[in-house]
């Protein structure tokens, strides 16, 4: 069974910072290496790196810098022979300000341009499977078939009769009422804090179960950094505690989290299983350096919680 991660792939440039400056305000950043990132890519990356089988689709220009980004998820263990291209958008790029362990991001826009499926990409996702992707990236998604052109939700829905199940990463932007047509359904979806306040208003899961039940959607999980995480389905309420760590970076813990978990689903683990072992993997990975700090394989991660286990203190 292959998942399709449908997002983002970039250059992420890093700076450090002693703080980050206000209004009108100026500031000094130092320079670190630049290092291949993108939220779905990073978890695609991470998914790869379990032994998932893994394709990857994003709509890049054919600059040198694309090129280069690509080869690195193929390097990576990532099918990219979906990819889309489009000669006149801008190049993939993050900026990636670390300053006092968290992190600020900026994007650079690179437009609401149709993506336009191939024939071949609707067949291979057509098969049952997972899809891991956001809002930003199905609302532009488009495919032409004999009976007419596919489209935004429409073809969700279309991909989720053929049991192409979604999987949403919401991170920070929440959602609002006009986005619950492409939600509907979906297997799971993932908020952070400022992501799950954004959409409800609130923080407790306790409270959606009726927007659950109204929208079909298996399970909402919400990430609580170093707190670990929670996860509803009906009435079932999970809850995954987090480990204390020296943070070195926390860039892509979320993209770990969500990687680690699709790959825990796809080996038919118990959801609070999956959701312990997702938790246990992004901690690791913000003790790593860069976006990819979260690629592991299973062992390396259980061989990790291992001995945090063993070295955690007795009370």
């Amino acid at each position: 069974m292959t998942t399709f991660f449908i997002g983002d792939v970039a250059l992420d440039e890093y700076y450090t910072a002693d703080r980050w400056p206000g209004r009108a305000d100026k500031g000094m950043v130092a320079e670190l290496p630049a290092e291949t990132g993108g939220s779905i890519a990073n978890a695609a990356v991470v998914h790869a790196a379990l032994g998932g089988r893994t394709q990857f689709i994003s709509l890049l220009n054919d600059s040198p810098l694309s090129k280069r980004l690509i080869a690195d998820l193929v390097e990576n263990g990532v099918g990219v022979s979906h990819m889309l291209t489009d000669p006149a958008i801008p190049e993939s790029r993050n900026l990636i300000f670390l300053v006092d362990g968290e992190h600020i991001v900026l994007t650079v826009e690179m437009g609401e341009q149709p993506m336009w499926l191939s024939p071949d990409s609707l067949t291979a996702l057509r098969q049952p499977g997972l899809m891991y992707t956001t809002l930003y990236r199905v609302r532009r998604l488009h495919v032409r078939t004999e009976s007419g052109i596919l489209k935004q939700a429409g073809l969700l829905a279309d991909l989720r009769q053929h049991g192409r199940r979604a999987i949403f990463d919401l991170d920070v932007g929440g959602c609002t009422p006009e986005d619950m047509p492409y939600l509907k359904g979906a297997a799971v979806v993932i908020f952070n804090q400022v992501g799950f306040r954004t959409a409800f208003g609130h923080e407790d899961l306790s409270c959606i179960g009726d927007w659950m039940r109204d929208h079909d959607i298996d399970w909402v999980v919400r990430t609580l950094a170093a707190e670990g995480a929670e996860a509803r389905n009906g009435d079932t309420i999970l809850r995954a505690s987090g480990f204390p760590v020296d943070v070195v970076d926390v860039t892509g813990a979320g993209d770990t989290f969500g990687g680690v978990l699709t790959w825990c689903l796809e080996q038919n683990q118990p959801f609070a299983d999956a959701l312990n072992f997702a938790v246990a993997a992004a901690a690791r990975s913000v003790t790593v350096h860069g976006p990819r700090g979260g690629k592991a394989n299973a062992d390396e991660i259980l061989r990790w919680c291992d001995d945090r286990t063993r070295h955690r203190p007795r009370h």
